[in-house]
């Protein structure tokens, strides 16, 4: 019988009050093999399977000494930071509470602040050697504005990584279907050694998503 507990495939009851769109989250939420592996691994949320990806092909996270998390909620990617390199410095940041990790500085403000970068600096003794950033817009629904809002915060991001990095440093960030805009990615390629874009497994099949990963950074000018 569908629905029962023997049936892997579990279907979500149309609850009063609950629209479609949120049904339908919570079903994929059910059956999403991500979901279930964090729970059972101890991890905040599947998100942080999409940096074990990116880390397993690009090698970003073992060996970092200071890292920056920008849209560190609900914290699977400090999660995994943790558990690749223990010794890490890291520094979040996030709009949203996040709860407390060990050994993680979290600051509750928006990035897009002007005090955010210094801060996040100050946090770190030294330079970071590796910036990431899962940040996206709150959505409005109109497709066109919302890249136009997450790509403003990628821009942010990448600044701050620029501005920030070590030499050899690695930026990550998160953009949507697309890729990264044309000035953007020229920005990225005349500052780091190379350029890719990626979708790990873990990034649903129908999502936007995609990230940018940019490793060597090159020496300041």
């Amino acid at each position: 019988m569908r629905g029962s507990r023997s049936d892997p495939d579990k279907r979500v009851r149309t609850a009063k009050g609950r629209t479609a769109s949120s049904t339908r989250w919570l079903e994929r939420q059910l059956n999403d093999p991500y979901v279930k592996q964090a729970k059972a691994e101890g991890y905040r949320s599947r998100a942080a399977y999409k940096l074990l990806e990116l880390d397993e092909r690009f090698g970003l996270v073992k060996g970092a000494r200071r890292v920056v998390d920008l849209g560190i909620a609900p914290g699977g990617w400090a999660q995994v930071v943790r558990k690749l390199s223990p010794k890490a410095a890291i520094v979040g940041i996030d709009l949203l509470e996040v709860e407390p990790l060990d050994g993680v500085t979290i600051l509750q403000m928006d990035f897009m602040d002007d005090a955010a970068p210094d801060l996040l600096t100050k946090a770190l003794d030294g330079p970071p050697d590796l910036v990431l950033s899962d940040m996206a817009a709150n959505t409005v629904g109109h497709k066109q504005t919302d890249h136009l809002r997450t790509m403003g915060l990628v821009e942010a991001a990448a600044d701050f990584a620029i501005r920030t990095l070590e030499e050899n440093g690695a930026f990550v960030a998160k953009v949507l279907a697309g890729g990264t805009d044309k000035e953007l990615l020229d920005l990225l390629k005349r500052h780091f050694r190379t350029v890719k874009h990626a979708k790990p497994p873990a990034s649903r099949k129908g999502s936007s998503e995609w990230y940018v990963i940019a490793q060597g950074r090159k020496p300041q000018a």
